[in-house]
Order: structure tokens, then C-alpha cells, then sequence
């Protein structure tokens, strides 16, 4: 058999496009009940700016799940972390961040994430080292001694930068909208669909296209496989830990600046809407992740409009009916 002929034999995998189709449909459906062309622009490419946010902060947290098989409920630390570590990181760049130059901003905005994203991931070296080793593959305690670990770290906080609220203000280049046909989108909201296509993108191609993703993922499957080829696969798990920290830090920081302020809490507050997105793309799919981080955004903002009072429970309401659907999400991890 040649290796054309030997390629040939071998069963190709499907390609499911029904679940990438959903956000399309979602917004088509909308239109006729919003009516304006503007009003509907508007709000979709809001929603698509803030699902970038959600994905941000959610795929770190599927990451984790899907390589490592880790449900930490301690994930909202990093995300409260990478807030306020933006906001100290922008105390000494005042001058970059009140400039009007948006290339200035960036200055500002790029050593800002970095710091972020690597304290954060520090900090998730410190959290899977106490906490987690000791309860890999126990899921009830590793629920347990997640959520204990993020009370710790937000009173932690608290004691840090006291319990008030504390205002971070967008630079100022970043601020005010831009106009396409006929509908405002704030100029943030567009770099926040930016930095999260970075990301997605980043994550397929180092899961897919990489040495380190090839070894992760045969990992996952055949563990001592991989370390009989003489890998340490633990510390490439510790990587995937720490990259998922930074994630979240990342994440926690634009919602940070989304939201223009930051509290101890709001790590947690975000734990229900990322585990939500999880379970609606599949636990451990990044694809996943990305579609449902969409689908729940805009949902939200088309909900908010249309019916205010049905916004808040819209969520739940999408994971129910996509959980009827597929009940084990979107783009579920064959091994789960």
C-alpha cells in the first residue's frame, strides 16, 4: 500500500459546522425583532466585543479542565488578580494612559497586560503546587479546596487594597466610539474583539500546530506513554496551569477596564457566566469555549433590549436548551 493509499484508508473526522453557525442564526433571528439595522449592529458587535472578554477569561479555565483534568473553582483568583494588578501597573503610567495618541495608550496598555498576565500565572504556579497536586483526579475535593482556595485569595485581597471599589479609567484614546454604518461600537469593545481572536487563535495553533501541543495532548491520553519517551509530563502540565492563570489574568484585567473598576469580588462574580460558557461549548473545548462565549454575549445584549427582564436568566436559559440539544456541549471532549 502506498502512502497515498494508506492515507486514503484512514477515516476522516467530520467537521461539525452546526455549533459555528448558531451565533449567525442567533443574530439573524434578532434582527427582525430589534428592527433598526443601526440598533442591531450596534448591539451585535457589542455583544461579539464582550464575548471576547468572557472567552478571555473562560478559556483558561477549560484549558485547564480539558488537558489536565482539574475543575478549579478557584479560577476567579486570577481573574480578580489580573484586575487589580492593571490597575497598579496604570498608577505609573498615568502620563501614557491620559496621552491622545493611541499608539501612546498601547504603551501603556501592552506592559500592563504582561504584568497581568504574569503575575497571575505566578500566582497559579503557588495555587496548583499547595492546592491541586494533592488532589489530582478527585474532582469532590478538588472542588472543594478551589473554592476555599479563591475565599482566601479574595480576603487576601481585601486586605490588601481595602473592601471599597476602586475606579480604573479607560485611556483616553480608548474612550468615546467609532461609527459604522449608522451604529456606535465604543473604540474598547473593538480592541477587546482583537485581543480575543489573538488569543483563540494562539491557543489553536499551539494546541494543533506544536510540539509542546502534540506532547500535551498525548499526554492527556497515555500519560506514562509520554514520560516513558522521556518527557516530564508534569511540568508540562504546571505550564498549562500557569498558562490558563494567565488567561484568566488577561481576561480579568479588559473586564476590569470594561467595567472601569475593580473589586476583590469580581473574580467570583464571574465563576457562574465562565463555567456557564464552559459547559455550553463542552468541558475542555476551546472551539467550544469560543462559540459559546459569542452565543451567551449576544444573547445577553439582544435579551437586555428586547426583554430586560428575561437578561438576567437568558444564560441559564441558553445552557438548558443547548444541554437538551447536546448534552454533553458544543464540542465535547471525546475523552470526557
Amino acid at each position: 500500500m502506498t502512502a497515498i493509499d494508506a492515507g486514503t484508508a484512514l477515516p476522516r473526522q467530520k467537521t461539525d459546522f452546526w455549533p459555528i453557525l448558531l451565533p449567525l442564526a442567533m443574530a439573524a433571528i434578532a434582527w427582525p425583532f430589534i428592527g433598526a439595522f443601526s440598533t442591531w449592529l450596534t448591539l451585535t458587535l457589542a455583544g461579539l466585543a464582550m464575548g471576547m472578554m468572557i472567552f478571555a477569561m473562560a478559556s483558561g479555565l477549560t484549558l485547564v479542565f480539558g488537558l489536565m483534568d482539574v475543575l478549579n473553582f478557584g479560577h476567579g483568583a486570577f481573574i480578580s488578580v489580573g484586575a487589580y494588578l492593571a490597575m497598579v501597573a496604570f498608577t505609573p503610567l498615568a502620563a501614557f494612559t491620559q496621552a491622545d495618541s493611541l499608539s501612546i495608550n498601547l504603551l501603556a496598555l501592552v506592559p500592563a497586560m504582561l504584568l497581568a498576565m504574569a503575575t497571575s500565572a505566578a500566582v497559579g504556579y503557588v495555587f496548583e503546587r499547595l492546592l491541586v497536586r494533592p488532589v489530582y483526579g478527585q474532582h469532590l475535593k478538588q472542588i472543594l479546596i478551589t473554592m476555599g482556595g479563591l475565599i482566601v485569595a479574595e480576603q487576601t485581597l481585601y486586605a490588601l487594597f481595602g473592601p471599597q471599589i476602586i475606579p480604573l479609567s479607560l485611556p483616553t484614546a480608548l474612550r468615546g466610539s467609532l461609527e459604522f454604518g449608522g451604529a456606535a461600537v465604543e473604540k474598547y469593545r473593538l480592541l477587546a474583539v482583537v485581543v480575543g481572536l489573538i488569543v483563540f487563535l494562539c491557543l489553536q495553533f499551539m494546541l494543533n500546530r506544536t510540539k509542546i501541543g502534540l506532547l500535551i495532548r498525548a499526554g492527556v491520553e497515555n500519560k506514562e506513554m509520554v514520560e516513558a519517551l522521556g518527557y516530564r509530563i508534569r511540568r508540562l502540565f504546571i505550564g498549562v496551569f500557569m498558562a490558563g492563570s494567565a488567561l484568566a489574568g488577561l481576561g480579568g484585567m479588559m473586564w476590569a477596564l470594561y467595567r472601569e473598576q475593580v473589586h476583590a469580588s469580581m473574580g467570583g462574580e464571574m465563576m457562574v457566566l465562565t463555567f456557564i460558557v464552559i459547559i455550553i461549548g463542552g468541558l475542555g473545548s476551546v472551539g467550544g469555549c469560543f462559540i459559546g462565549s459569542a452565543l451567551v454575549a449576544l444573547l445577553v445584549n439582544y435579551a437586555g433590549f428586547l426583554v430586560p427582564k428575561i437578561a438576567l436568566v437568558s444564560n441559564i436559559l441558553l445552557m438548558v436548551a443547548v444541554l437538551l440539544w447536546r448534552p454533553r456541549g458544543l464540542y465535547p471532549l471525546s475523552s470526557r
